[in-house]
């Protein structure tokens, strides 16, 4: 986890950020430089192109389409979420930690579940929709840096909540919308924002997976 979040297409929360980072002159730059248009709806998968909310250069709240996964050492994007526990520490996040912080705006997340057959090996079983209670938008709190000259984002997971605990030993970082200036703001230390992140979730089963 986190490897699939939606868009809902007729989201009206939604509709102002898809617009503005719609307009984006970066937005062009993805599509000729890599081929790669913006994801605006549906489901997202790891190195799409989506709006993302970080502040610009005057420290401004905006929105920005990043691609979503850090090159990895062997130079493939294979990075798409940091720990919490110990995204400070490690050389690939600590920066990113510290000055490039990010929200990926969703509708809600999906989440397979992981268990283990009478054999020992690990299974995949059913899907599920995931989202904070009462909460129409699911803020997820992510990491970004520059590659290449492009934004690059990756997601940040937490242990689980007991009860998601029996579908996966992770979850992402989500915060009240209230809380975003915060999360972005370089000038706060993230240690002070994520007691403020929600656990009370709405778990609906989607269907089965017989991968």
């Amino acid at each position: 986890m986190c490897t699939r979040y939606v868009l809902e297409k007729d989201s009206v929360d939604l509709k102002e950020i898809v617009e503005k980072v719609s307009k984006s002159s970066l937005t062009k730059k993805f599509l000729i430089t890599h081929g790669r248009p913006l994801v605006t709806y549906g489901e997202v998968r790891p190195t799409d192109i989506v709006p993302v909310i970080a502040p610009n250069s005057n420290g401004i709240r905006s929105v920005f389409p990043m691609q979503w996964g850090f090159l990895a050492k062997n130079n493939k994007r294979s990075l798409f979420n940091a720990r919490l526990e110990t995204a400070s520490k490690k050389t690939t996040f600590k920066e990113a930690w510290k000055t490039h912080r990010c929200i990926i705006p969703a509708s809600y997340y999906h989440e397979w579940q992981h268990y283990k057959s009478p054999d020992g090996k690990e299974k995949t079983g059913d899907k599920y929709t995931i989202q904070p209670a009462g909460r129409t938008i699911t803020w997820l709190c992510g990491l970004y840096r520059i590659e290449n000259g492009f934004p690059v984002f990756v997601i940040l997971t937490k242990e689980p909540t007991k009860e998601l605990s029996t579908i996966h030993d992770r979850m992402p970082l989500i915060l009240p919308e209230d809380k975003i200036n915060d999360w972005i703001n370089i000038s706060l230390a993230p240690e002070e924002v994520v007691p403020y992140v929600l656990t009370d979730m709405i778990i609906e089963k989607r269907r089965i997976n017989h991968v």
